[in-house]
């Protein structure tokens, strides 16, 4: 019975290592190139800080204050067109009619300094008052 009990631990060790040879064999042919690696490898984004040399960043904001349509583009839209932590969607007139109620001069106060989810300046420090409030009136113009 032993002699059995030995068997069966071999033949079982011989399908394991027979298993994993055929899928090591299996991946390798189906290797990846090395340029598809670092393309699946590279970075989304550049983080550019203050006082470094941010190429396009610095021509923009060299360049004057943003439109309403652009802040809205760059920055509103990630939640006001989603819905993303609540934010009311651009043009749904049911949800911005309570906000609307309350006043131009609050939702003016709400997007500068934040509410709820949406931080000051919808996260972007950089953006002026005066840009805030044109996103501001981009959003409501077609909300009313």
């Amino acid at each position: 019975m032993k002699h059995n009990i030995q068997v069966a631990r071999i033949l079982a060790a011989a399908a394991v290592l027979g298993l994993g040879l055929l899928i090591a064999a299996q991946a390798s042919a189906s290797t990846v190139s090395a340029d598809t690696i670092a393309e699946r490898l590279k970075p989304s984004g550049e983080l550019c800080l203050q006082g470094m040399d941010c190429g396009g960043v610095v021509e923009a904001v060299a360049a004057g204050p943003q439109s309403a349509e652009d802040v809205y583009n760059g920055l509103c839209m990630s939640c006001h067109d989603t819905g993303a932590a609540g934010a009311p969607k651009r043009g749904d007139k049911d949800a911005w009619a309570p906000r609307l109620e309350q006043g131009m001069a609050t939702l003016y106060d709400h997007s500068i300094n934040g509410i709820r989810g949406m931080p000051a300046k919808g996260g972007n420090p950089k953006l002026s008052d005066e840009e805030v409030q044109s996103a501001v009136d981009y959003i409501v113009e077609a909300s009313r």
